[in-house]
């Protein structure tokens, strides 16, 4: 019998085809940078260049609080710029920018000199030039009047950067395009600009993009009828096997609003990573809104407009693929990046930020503090609030870590409620993590999926950032098993644990009814029955820590909760109420603590609402320094927005 071998050969090229085209589809970009100005606000001040972010490059955050991020007078010759036209470099060693030099807003639409050429190695910092035509070029571009719309394309057969814009002259109504070649440090032309493409009636606002070999030249542009006068424009295109052209015009419009009486301009196209998908995007200018469509072969879009959501009025701009790593350091400059492109999510990949003060992580919400100090290095494990600001949704559990309370470190998502097949999918809730015999041990509260009511679990992991596993495949506590104490299906929550000086450990937990048992030494099994604590107005949130001979217990009390605490000789009380350590935060509920003594210092961790965005279930994580009275009552805590000083080594 003959082996198929032809069959075997057609499935093995039709493999390595399909293998090659998730390759192709991989951009190793996880977000988007627009590039842009702006249509509202100040007058004076929409003329300059502004960035924003987006994961999805369709939901659309500015940066800089959409402040300018270079003001337009130290770089443009007009003191404004417009159409900025952003561009990685083809051996990705760094970024080109371009834009039209001109200031309506001061000397209006009568003309401009000509356009400004910017690079950057990093996206933060950049230099400038100006290219003044009707200087440079007096006896071709004397008499230019308008220099609009810049961009710039990787000429690669010339190993070259090629700028093209629309120019208009004075004495001649034709709106044509011109280009010319950069030099290699991007500052000035090589050579004096030629005509590229001459639509048949004009056109702005050009945009190129290459695929598969032919461009794609996308333009605002114009029908006319027999006596000149325009009866149309909208966004064209015409192709080309070559950069130099000749140019092969489509005379359809290819917006959604090109037979409507609402005018488009700006169009800029760009790939969506890893899809085969490209947006056309362009500014409904007059209407004041900015929107798209989509293609997979540039020449066939898609009938119905799509806007983008986006917290700024953006006018004509441009987007680029950026990176993690280039997202954090925009952030970093500017702020405003969203947090899906900052946290770390693949192993090994970390994110680094500064605390400026309280609350101390400001890019997410973060809530239940709970704190570590293990090999020299403080933790700080907490649950993410990612509600929508009406009630409490915790979907996971998060770690970062400093040496200095200053510069911090952010891992990937350590332990997630689905990490528990027990635990019912509704939500997180506070948890502490705790290091016995190399091993670090994660105890969480979360909801029961069989057993009615709260539950506490346990993870283990051989690192404090984790990955976390369950390390019992089955809850340590259920409700069920508190049911004597109290009526309530949320008493078994907010666990927190004490290794003794004799190496005993201690789990507490609970809400309205405080709740103590010893744990055995592999820690994820009790070790004796449950045993209540006796404490005037417990809430929740208990937490022990010691100094000297003192063991002190903090906990939530009352609503709107404050942080009251009590002190013992031993762990296992009795208890004198000490009175209030925390007060109300005003802008937050609950109020959940942690207490941690490092490098000399002890610290008092805690949230609150103060984010701008923030509230009881938007909560973020505060520090503030813990002090003692001579007889070891703890003084009243200062909450500050200052936060806690840098460690001084």
């Amino acid at each position: 019998m003959k082996k198929p071998y032809f069959l075997y050969a057609v499935l093995l090229f039709l493999s390595t085809c399909a293998m090659a085209q998730m390759q192709s589809l991989k951009s190793g970009f996880d977000g988007y940078l627009f590039a842009y100005f702006e249509g509202s606000g100040e007058r004076q001040e929409q003329e300059q260049l502004r960035f924003a972010v987006s994961e999805n490059g369709i939901n659309w955050v500015a940066l800089n609080n959409n402040r300018p991020i270079i003001p337009s007078a130290e770089i443009s010759q007009t003191g404004g710029i417009r159409d900025p036209y952003i561009l990685r470099k083809a051996d990705n060693s760094g970024f080109y920018m371009v834009a039209t030099d001109m200031n309506v807003a001061k000397s209006g639409w009568g003309s401009n000199p000509g356009i400004v050429l910017m690079k950057s190695d990093s996206l933060l910092e950049w230099t400038s030039s100006i290219i003044d035509l009707a200087k440079l070029y007096p006896e071709k571009f004397g008499n230019v009047q308008w220099v609009w719309a810049p961009q710039t394309i990787y000429d690669a057969k010339a190993k070259k950067y090629l700028v093209y814009f629309t120019v208009k002259f004075k004495d001649d109504d034709k709106l044509d395009f011109y280009s010319a070649y950069a030099n290699r440090d991007f500052t000035v032309f090589e050579k004096e600009p030629q005509l590229m493409f001459s639509p048949k009636f004009g056109g702005i606002d050009g945009d190129i993009i290459n695929m598969d070999g032919k461009y794609h030249f996308f333009f605002r542009g114009y029908t006319k009828d027999a006596n000149g006068v325009e009866i149309k424009n909208g966004i064209k295109q015409a192709t080309s096997k070559s950069l130099k052209g000749p140019w092969k015009e489509g005379f359809k419009c290819l917006d959604a609003y090109a037979d409507t009486s609402v005018v488009v301009e700006g169009s800029s196209v760009f790939k969506l990573n890893n899809s085969d998908e490209y947006i056309l995007m362009y500014d409904l200018y007059a209407n004041g809104r900015y929107e798209f469509q989509r293609s997979s072969d540039l020449f066939n879009f898609t009938e119905d407009p799509e806007s983008f959501t986006k917290n700024f009025n953006p006018r004509h701009g441009s987007v680029i693929g950026i990176t993690k790593d280039e997202a954090r350091r925009l952030n970093e400059k500017w702020s405003g990046v969203p947090v899906s492109l900052l946290q770390p999510t693949e192993s090994g990949d970390v994110y680094r930020f500064k605390s400026d003060g309280n609350p101390i992580i400001k890019h997410r919400h973060t809530a239940d503090p709970a704190a570590l100090v293990h090999d020299g290095v403080f933790y700080i494990y907490a649950g993410e609030d990612k509600g929508d600001g009406s009630w409490y949704n915790m979907p996971n559990w998060l770690v970062y870590s400093t040496t200095d309370m200053i510069n911090w470190t952010e891992y990937p998502v350590p332990l997630e409620r689905t990490d528990f097949s027990w635990a019912k999918d509704y939500s997180s809730w506070a948890a502490q993590v705790i290091e016995r015999n190399g091993k670090f041990y994660w105890y969480v509260s979360t909801e029961h999926a069989t057993i009615h009511g709260k539950a506490i679990g346990v993870a283990v992991s051989d690192s404090p950032t984790g990955p976390f596993k369950d390390a019992r495949g089955s809850a340590l506590i259920t409700n069920n098993m508190t049911t004597q104490w109290t009526g309530i299906s949320w008493d078994d929550i907010d666990p927190t644990v004490w290794i003794d000086d004799d190496g005993q450990a201690y789990l507490f937990w609970g809400n309205t009814q405080c709740y103590y048992a010893k744990l055995k030494d592999n820690m994820t099994e009790l070790d004796g029955p449950i045993m209540p604590v006796s404490l005037p107005d417990f809430t929740e949130a208990p937490w022990i820590h010691k100094r000297g001979d003192w063991y002190y217990l903090s906990y939530a009390s009352l609503w709107p909760e404050k942080t009251c605490y009590a002190m013992s000789k031993t762990i296992n009380g009795p208890w004198e109420y000490k009175g209030i350590l925390n007060e109300l935060s005003g802008n937050c509920n609950t109020n959940h603590q942690a207490v941690v003594e490092y490098k000399g210092d002890w610290y008092f961790v805690y949230h609150n609402g103060g984010l701008f965005s923030g509230g009881s279930y938007l909560r973020s994580v505060c520090i503030d320094y813990l002090y003692y009275n001579d007889d070891g009552t703890l003084k009243r805590i200062q909450m500050t927005t200052e936060g806690v000083d840098k460690i001084n080594e």
